[in-house]
């Protein structure tokens, strides 16, 4: 995938999701089935995953440098990452995850709000990845917190498929 089709991929996926999300009562959007997150709890978990994200492409890349240095090996392949994700989970289920990316409770009154957040913060990364070549999403990378390095291509792969495994849990968890 090339920056083109990756910005496309990102915006497809996070507008899927914001639709979803949007279609929902206010009684499912609430929803708490068990211990599993509510859709609120869903979509805020994607925003604090998406803005470090964003933030991390508005960063110079000689501040990527520095911080993260480079990649000492090539991208891999969207279908490649995900299945590296998958087994990641997998091989984690003990896993907990770090409290700047746990949800907090989301009213349903909150949820246009949080929305429409979602879909700035999509579009203002895309407009940051005009800025990239195809060169330097592969020889930059940055720290997953459970993938471990990731190039800049693999940020955004894992980007792409990340809002569509938590819109597969929102559907999961309104059939429970």
């Amino acid at each position: 995938m090339n920056i083109q089709d990756i910005c496309d991929e990102l915006m497809v996926h996070h507008d899927n999701f914001i639709a979803k999300i949007e279609s929902l009562s206010d009684a499912d959007f609430m929803r708490k089935p068990g211990d599993k997150w509510t859709a609120g709890q869903q979509l805020e978990h994607i925003i604090k995953s998406v803005k470090p994200v964003d933030m991390a492409y508005g960063l110079p890349l000689f501040v990527l440098k520095m911080k993260f240095g480079l990649a000492n090996r090539p991208s891999k392949s969207y279908p490649a990452l995900v299945e590296k994700y998958i087994k990641v989970l997998e091989d984690n289920k003990d896993y907990v995850l770090p409290d700047r990316f746990a949800p907090d409770e989301i009213l349903s009154k909150d949820k246009a709000k949080k929305l429409a957040k979602l879909s700035k913060l999509v579009a203002k990364l895309c407009g940051r990845l005009s800025s990239y070549s195809e060169e330097e999403l592969d020889a930059y990378i940055l720290p997953h917190p459970v993938m471990g390095k990731l190039t800049l291509r693999e940020m955004l792969f894992f980007t792409i498929y990340h809002v569509q495994h938590h819109d597969k849990q929102i559907l999961e968890n309104l059939a429970l």
